[in-house]
């Protein structure tokens, strides 16, 4: 995924909106659509409450961009927003669990962003039983980046998957860059407990 580093397209943009040009929303979308879906994705790890979650990012914009200071950083501030998104609707899918299929999505998702799919006939792949462990492995690892708390979870996936900077994150998350250091230390630790355990599970069953 490719994050935009120049940000004073954002800052023209975030002025035209405010001085009434609707038009000025579509650019950040075209700008930022893609990267916070693939964070979302990676949050939520569904890619149609992803879609959602990504469109409600961008009303919220629209509906405080006359409160927001002219050099706001937008991306930031959709990063933020998102995070705190996804973070209220784990809690209510935690707390209102259903078996639910995902539905068909017409978003901007790349291949990195959709799960991992087994064994496919027609194409050059391991063998049906190489690719059920892989993908149990991925699986796995998911349902431990899941279980990790929000703070850690939000700075392990901006790190890692969407390969920001230390600098980038704390001005998202409001943390200092030595302390991003520490979350992702930390988030670090706790994965490798958790897999442990569940790597510990599977093999018993």
């Amino acid at each position: 995924m490719s994050i935009p580093y120049d940000h004073a397209p954002d800052r023209a943009s975030l002025v035209a909106l405010q001085q009434g040009e609707v038009a000025a929303l579509n650019r950040l979308i075209e700008r930022w659509q893609r990267p916070l879906h693939h964070f979302a994705y990676r949050y939520v790890q569904n890619g149609a409450d992803a879609d959602d979650l990504v469109a409600e990012a961008f009303v919220r914009l629209y509906q405080q961009r006359l409160r927001l200071r002219t050099d706001t950083k937008v991306s930031a501030w959709l990063f933020t927003t998102l995070s705190n998104l996804c973070h209220n609707h784990h809690r209510w899918k935690r707390r209102h669990p259903t078996v639910a299929l995902e539905r068909p999505t017409n978003s901007s998702a790349t291949d990195s962003d959709r799960p991992l799919t087994a064994y496919d006939p027609c194409s050059e792949q391991p063998s049906p039983d190489m690719a059920m462990e892989h993908d149990e492995t991925l699986a796995t690892v998911r349902a431990a980046i899941d279980r990790l708390p929000h703070d850690l979870k939000v700075t392990l996936i901006l790190h890692h998957y969407d390969h920001l900077s230390y600098r980038e994150i704390s001005e998202i998350t409001g943390c200092s860059e030595r302390g991003i250091e520490t979350r992702l230390y930390r988030a670090r630790q706790q994965l490798k407990e958790m897999l442990a355990g569940l790597l510990a599970e599977s093999t018993r069953r």
